[in-house]
Order: C-alpha cells, then sequence, then structure tokens
C-alpha cells in the first residue's frame, strides 16, 4: 500500500513553503532561498507521485482524510490524468520561481510575493488532487485569491483597474459554482465525485437539472479557462500580473479548468443520459450535450484570439490574445471528443490531444511570458515601438523566444508539432471538415503574430538592451525543454495515453475510490 504522504507530498511541500516565506518576510535573501527550495521540493514531491503512481497496479491512489471514508469523508485522489497536469504545474512553477527570484527586487518580493505564489500553488494542487466537488470549489477560490494579490501586486491604476475586472468576474463564476454544486449535491444526495458518477450511470438520478446544473459548472470551468465568451479578463490580467505569475496563469492556471472539463464532464457526468438524441453527437450522454458547445467556443477562441493577437501594440498584449486563441486548440479536439461514441478510439484520440497541446501550451507560453520579463528588464519596455534588433544585443535569448514561438505554430521536431498534429489528426479521422478548417485558420493567424512579434522584437535597428543572463538562462532552459518533449515524444505520447484511459475510466475510478464494482 503506497504510504499517504506520497499523495498529500506536493500540498504539504507548497503549504510550508507559503508559510515559511511567509514569516520569513523581513529577510528578502531568505525568502527567495526558501522559496526557490521550495519549487524544488514541491517537483521531486511530483516526481514522487508520479513514480508511485507508475508502481501502483491499478493506476489509482486514494488517502482519505483524517481516516474518513468515501462517500463521507474528503478524499484526494491521483491517478494519470491528475499526475499529468501535475507534472505541468511543477516544470513551469519552478521555472517562474527561479526566474522570479531574480526579476523581483527585494523590496518588491519583501511585500509577500513568494508567500502568494506557493499559496497559489497549493490551490492548483488541491484542484488537480481532490476527489470531492465542493472541495474542488474550495481549492479554486484558495488558487483565486492569491491570484487577485498577484494581478495587482504593481498597484497601479492600470493594475488596480485589472485586477478589479478578474476578482469581479470570478467572485461572480465562484457564485456560479457554488450554487451549481449544491443543485448537484441536492438532485444526487452527494458530493464525492466518484459515488455522483456512480449515481448517475446507475440511472438512479434525474438526469433533467442535471444538464441545466452542469452548464452553470461548465461556464465557470470555462471562465477559469478564459475561453469565449468568458475570455473578458484575460488581457488586461496578464498585462497587470508579474511576468512570472503570468507565465503560471497562462501555462498552469487556465489548465486546472480544462482539467476540470475533462474530469468533471469525461469521468462523473458521462454515465448520465438525457433519454433524447442529441444533433450532432453519439449517443445520448449528458457528455454528448457539451459537444457542439465545446466546439463553437473552440471557434470563437481561436477566431478572436488570432484576430485580437495581430493587432495588439505590445508583447503582453500579443501573447494575452494568443493565449484565448491556443486554449480554443485545446477545446477543438475535446469537442471532438465529446461527440464521439464513450470509450470509443476517437474519443481517447481528441483526449489524447487536448492533453498535448495542453502541455506544449503551458511550456511554450512560459517561455514566451517570462520573455516579456527579460524585456522589461533588458529595455524597460514590452511595446514594439520601444524594440528592436535583439537577435544582435542577446542571441541566446532570441533564440528562447524563437523556440517557443516555433512551439506554438507546430514545427517539427519541436512538442507543438506533435499537438497540432494529433488536433488535426482528431478531425480528420472524425471526418469533420469545419474542424479541419478552424484549425487551419487558426494555425496561419498563428503564424502571422508571431512573425510580427520576431520582426519587431528581433529584427531591424538594435535598441539599447542591458543583458539579462539569469534571466535567459531560466527562459532558455524551460525552451529547451520543448525540444526535449519533442525529440523524446513517445513518453510523453504514453502518459498522455495513460490520462486519457484514466479520464474515461468510470468504473476503475468508481472502484478505487469507493471500493465498489461500478
Amino acid at each position: 500500500m503506497t504510504p499517504p504522504h506520497v499523495i498529500v507530498a506536493p500540498l504539504l511541500v507548497a503549504l510550508v513553503t507559503a508559510v515559511v516565506t511567509l514569516v520569513a518576510r523581513p529577510y528578502p535573501r531568505m525568502v527567495r532561498a526558501v522559496s526557490g527550495l521550495g519549487g524544488v521540493g514541491y517537483a521531486v514531491a511530483v516526481g514522487g507521485l508520479v513514480a508511485a503512481l507508475s508502481a501502483d497496479a491499478d493506476g489509482y491512489l486514494v488517502y482519505a482524510l483524517a481516516a474518513w471514508d468515501a462517500p463521507f469523508g474528503i478524499v484526494l485522489v491521483a491517478d494519470a490524468l491528475s499526475a499529468f497536469f501535475l507534472v505541468l504545474a511543477a516544470i513551469v512553477g519552478l521555472a517562474a520561481v527561479v526566474f522570479s527570484t531574480g526579476y523581483l527586487d527585494a523590496e518588491t518580493a519583501s511585500l509577500s510575493y513568494h508567500s502568494l505564489f506557493h499559496f497559489m500553488l497549493v490551490g492548483i494542487t488541491g484542484a488537480f488532487l481532490t476527489g470531492d466537488l465542493f472541495n474542488l470549489f474550495v481549492w479554486f477560490e484558495v488558487m483565486l485569491m492569491a491570484s487577485y494579490v498577484l494581478v495587482v501586486y504593481y498597484s497601479g491604476p492600470e493594475h488596480t483597474r485589472a485586477a478589479l475586472h478578474y476578482t469581479v468576474l470570478n467572485l461572480l463564476g465562484s457564485a456560479v459554482m457554488l450554487l451549481a454544486v449544491g443543485g448537484l449535491y441536492a438532485v444526487t444526495g452527494t458530493l464525492n465525485m466518484a459515488d455522483m458518477a456512480a449515481r448517475l450511470a446507475a440511472g438512479s438520478v434525474d438526469p433533467a437539472p442535471v444538464v441545466g446544473l452542469s452548464a452553470l459548472l461548465f461556464a465557470v470551468f470555462a471562465l477559469k479557462a478564459g475561453i469565449v465568451p468568458f475570455q473578458f479578463w484575460v488581457p488586461g490580467a496578464y498585462r497587470a500580473a508579474p511576468a512570472p505569475v503570468t507565465a503560471v496563469l497562462a501555462g498552469v492556471v487556465k489548465k486546472v479548468g480544462i482539467y476540470a472539463i475533462v474530469r468533471v464532464y469525461f469521468t462523473i457526468l458521462s454515465g448520465a443520459t438525457v433519454g433524447v438524441d442529441l444533433p450532432l453527437v453519439a449517443g445520448d450522454s449528458v457528455l454528448g450535450f457539451f459537444g457542439p458547445v465545446m466546439f463553437v467556443m473552440a471557434v470563437g477562441s481561436i477566431l478572436l484570439g488570432g484576430v485580437g493577437a495581430v493587432n495588439q501594440p505590445d508583447m503582453d498584449g500579443l501573447l494575452a490574445y494568443s493565449s484565448i486563441g491556443q486554449v480554443g486548440f485545446i477545446v477543438l479536439p475535446l469537442a471532438v471528443a465529446a461527440a464521439a461514441p464513450f470509450g470509443s478510439p476517437l474519443m481517447r484520440l481528441g483526449l489524447v490531444a487536448a492533453l498535448v497541446y495542453s502541455l506544449n501550451h503551458g511550456l511554450a507560453k512560459g517561455v514566451l511570458f517570462l520573455s516579456v520579463g527579460v524585456l522589461r528588464r533588458g529595455v524597460g519596455s514590452d511595446d514594439f515601438a520601444d524594440l528592436g534588433g535583439l537577435s544582435e544585443r542577446d542571441p541566446a535569448f532570441a533564440g528562447a523566444f524563437f523556440l517557443g514561438a516555433l512551439a506554438l505554430v507546430g514545427i517539427p521536431p519541436l512538442s507543438g508539432f506533435f499537438g497540432k498534429f494529433l488536433v488535426l489528426d482528431a478531425g480528420v479521422r472524425a471526418g469533420s471538415t469545419p474542424v479541419l478548417t478552424v484549425a487551419l485558420v487558426g494555425a496561419v493567424f498563428t503564424i502571422a503574430y508571431f512573425s510580427r512579434a520576431w520582426n519587431r522584437t528581433f529584427w531591424g535597428e538594435p535598441v539599447e538592451y542591458d543583458p539579462q543572463p539569469r534571466l535567459v538562462t531560466v527562459v532558455a532552459i524551460l525552451a529547451v525543454g520543448l525540444v526535449v518533449v519533442g525529440i523524446g515524444f513517445e513518453p510523453v505520447a504514453a502518459a498522455a495515453e495513460a490520462a486519457a484511459r484514466a479520464a474515461v475510466d468510470r468504473s476503475g475510478y468508481i472502484d478505487a475510490v469507493l471500493g465498489v464494482e461500478a
């Protein structure tokens, strides 16, 4: 039996680091050291969890808090799906922590920055591990409360306005989520995800209110992921937050919304049937109801993000709108998967495509938003009017940015090539011309706005630039990761396939958590 501490270790490491950095605020050097060590410790803890999960015959690790068994107690559940996203959080989180120690001056960093950062990581980790729908709400709030302060961290008028917008929208989303969770509890009689999945699959619950309540829940998850039409907060928040915070917001926090969609709709709600044939989908499951909805939202995200990105006057704005568009590439194969017969090869392919693209997006956006931090420190601005010729001033930095951009374009042998290929493959196997058309249009937009960013920033007349070797080293190492993932893609593909199987293994999830056959 796996020791419980293996499951809770990532949570505890992030929590202890947050508390210690808060207590040590009067000693900035100690804060930076503890924060960096905490980032390394978190990555090690996640690695230990992944190793324990790989060694487990069933592929599930379950820990009941206070020894109260499910469905009455709160449980933490780790499987291949949660592990996949935890690895992404560990990689981008560590890079952002190390970058922060050199990016923020001592006075700024002493204002609880590192504590807030690790509290945000606590919320992210809890959301990936919780087996309880109400506690998913709780972990969302832990993550968001820290991010509210980090978005307004510089406290200027623009930052305050962006943070207010971000906070109000997410508080409204939290209220809607609480309403939806309460409604599902009233309808199903449980908050435990496995128990809810079992009751829905048994057909003992009226599906009509489940469809309506799950639609409310879906809107909240889409808001967290910044999917159109819930993307309003993204540009302002990304511009306002410090660069390493934005790297985590785009690279990891958005993926919490994606993870919640996959976990709740593919693992839990897929067993509920609405009793009527739905257009454009196979079968009559609640999950199938969301297939066309996801497609429309993916189309809106790709088009709005692409059009918005090509017209931005600064790098921050371009990357913010790019993030909206690139999340559309994650939702697009999810739409294919949701509309496919449950458990079919096409459903698993759509999930694998979404997972691989999520990983690539997280790493590449980490590289690119950290690059904005380098621009702000090296040039003093990320406005295109103030940039130029940096390929001559800092070839290593230019190369790292180039790799990040090419990864999102989808050029081999980078990780983005496999993500784009799998999205297109899902469209081909589904026989969906609209999916292929939207994906190709989005790819053209990606090429257009990154070509503009490269030309305006790294070519042309060189501007004054103060080299940032420490920061560039972090960006370059993360950029090399894009190459490593692409060249060594086989284990990544295996991990994504295992995560996709876990997402649709409803009976295995129920059995692992409740100890009963579904």
